[in-house]
């Protein structure tokens, strides 16, 4: 398109730049002046062309090699950051090939300085974004872009080795230390890790071909660890191929994990949902886990290292899940245990293709309790069990266990169930000398397979009631009250996670 010309051309100069037509009122009509002014105008020029360039840019119907784009977001959040940051100014490419791991360094680095400030926030645009692990600093948010994957890096030398956990006392795959998760934090305050459901790609098929080939020199890494940290929020995310476990908050408090979906290939091994160790007043909830392992483990130390750091996993609600794990249990309850369990809620929860609706694994050795334990409307379809207890579950991280320290399994609550096509309805096998007590199963119905086991409940060295259960339980389990249903508890008091608000936060973004 040309510009028009001039009505008066010994007025003014009319020229055409990138964000439009420019009239330049330079008045020719003294000849002299003309000439004086002509280095001045081809100035003049100049500056008016690069505004115009600046103004083509930032215009709406304007050609641009590197437009940029703009989203905005709402989502809710434990606290919305004044300061935020896309991982692009960082030097981040999201080609899926190039390495990003100092792009988030220095990114992280450079928003930790806003801690008192508000808080900060960092952007992951869409793109494939490999990276390997990185640590998050207090009062953040890490918000990906529903078209945003973190690729997990395939290069041990981007995992640095860090201690093994001290209730632990080694790797959990093997002696000595473990690769750091992708996603780190130690001693944090008011961590947000969500999006608008984008991706982590853990990409854990070589880390699982070198567990079962005995090969790994550490214990591989999880997607997400948060350690000795308080008010952590990790929310609508898809996490798949996890090279381990995926959500591991350990020694923390006062943990949401929310709208989650996770998804593994049912036979890698070890991709646990989400485990929450040695925490207290975390809630789970609204997610959805395919998983080689348990979908959520609840855990708190492994034998003596355990006992001696003597922190529990207490206060946990979890509700809202559904989950598929055909050779392992869709909420356990251990066997790493040995600094106690107590008080977990779990309710409206959807168990397909699992090996177990609940699982309690202990062993001698272990130490420790798991008490106060409460589920309620709990769906099953296609199970191998319904309901799970186990003492002989005798892994241990080394031979100077105590083999006198003997866990304590009381007051373990199952109400209001179904289930079908279960091969068997329980396994319930405490420790000789060592009886699981105060177990309640009520209002239970399960149904059968066409070629279920003989023998339907398998009870030793347990105690407790039942009340409405189908098929018929155990001995050790009489019917309270044949004549009526008496429900097993389950408390109606609120937990101060769930008093646990959210805001409304906004973010607009931008982004090449």
């Amino acid at each position: 398109m040309s510009c028009p010309q001039a009505s008066n051309p010994d007025k003014s100069i009319v020229m055409r730049g990138p964000g439009g037509c420019f009239r330049l009122l330079i008045s020719l009509r003294n000849g002299r002046i003309g000439q004086a002014l002509s280095a001045v105008a081809r100035k003049v020029i100049c500056i008016i062309l690069l505004v115009g360039i600046i103004i083509s840019l930032n215009t709406n119907g304007v050609e641009s090699r590197k437009a940029r784009n703009s989203d905005w977001f709402e989502y809710s959040a434990i606290s919305c950051r004044a300061h935020s940051a896309s991982l692009e100014e960082f030097g981040g490419v999201g080609d899926g090939t190039t390495s990003n791991t100092k792009a988030f360094k220095a990114a992280i680095d450079h928003l930790s300085r806003f801690q008192s400030e508000g808080g900060s926030q960092l952007f992951v645009p869409p793109g494939k974004w490999l990276t390997g692990s990185f640590n998050l600093t207090s009062h953040f948010t890490l918000f990906l872009h529903k078209d945003a994957v973190l690729l997990a890096s395939q290069d041990e030398k981007e995992w640095p080795v860090i201690e093994p956990l001290p209730s632990y006392g080694r790797g959990r795959d093997t002696e000595g230390g473990r690769y750091s998760s992708l996603i780190f934090g130690t001693n944090l305050t008011d961590v947000v890790i969500t999006g608008d459901n984008g991706t982590i790609d853990g990409q854990g098929e070589p880390w699982w071909r070198k567990f079962r080939a005995g090969e790994l020199k550490y214990t591989r890494p999880y997607l997400i660890e948060i350690m000795h940290s308080q008010n952590i929020q990790i929310s609508n995310l898809t996490l798949i191929n996890s090279p381990s476990w995926n959500v591991h908050p350990v020694y923390s408090s006062s943990v949401i994990v929310q709208g989650i979906t996770i998804l593994a290939p049912v036979t890698s091994p070890n991709t646990d949902g989400i485990n929450p160790d040695s925490c207290t007043n975390t809630r789970i909830e609204d997610c959805y886990i395919v998983s080689g392992d348990d979908c959520v483990a609840v855990k708190s130390g492994w034998d003596q290292y355990g006992i001696a750091y003597g922190m529990p996993t207490k206060q946990l609600i979890i509700r809202r899940l559904t989950c598929i794990s055909p050779f392992s249990a869709v909420i356990a309850l251990g066997s790493e245990m040995s600094g106690g369990i107590q008080d977990v809620r779990a309710e409206d929860i959807t168990a397909i293709d699992s090996e177990s609706g609940v699982r309690i694994k202990t062993a001698v050795g272990r130490g420790g309790f798991v008490k106060d334990i409460y589920v309620r409307r709990m769906t099953m379809k296609t199970m191998k069990w319904a309901f799970w207890i186990t003492g002989s579950y005798g892994s241990h991280p080394d031979n100077n266990y105590d083999p006198h320290a003997l866990p304590e399994i009381q007051n373990i609550n199952y109400r209001d169930m179904v289930a079908e096509n279960v091969t068997m309805a329980a396994r319930l096998e405490g420790i000789a000398g060592d009886p699981f007590t105060g177990i309640c199963i009520s209002n239970v119905t399960i149904e059968l397979t066409n070629k279920p086991k003989k023998l339907q409940w398998n009870c030793t060295d347990i105690t407790g009631i039942s009340s409405g259960v189908t098929p018929k339980p155990c001995e050790l389990l009489p019917d309270h009250e044949p004549a009526q249903t008496t429900e097993c508890n389950f408390p109606d008091n609120r937990l101060p996670v769930e008093n646990m608000g959210v805001q409304m936060c906004s973010y607009k973004a931008n982004y090449l």
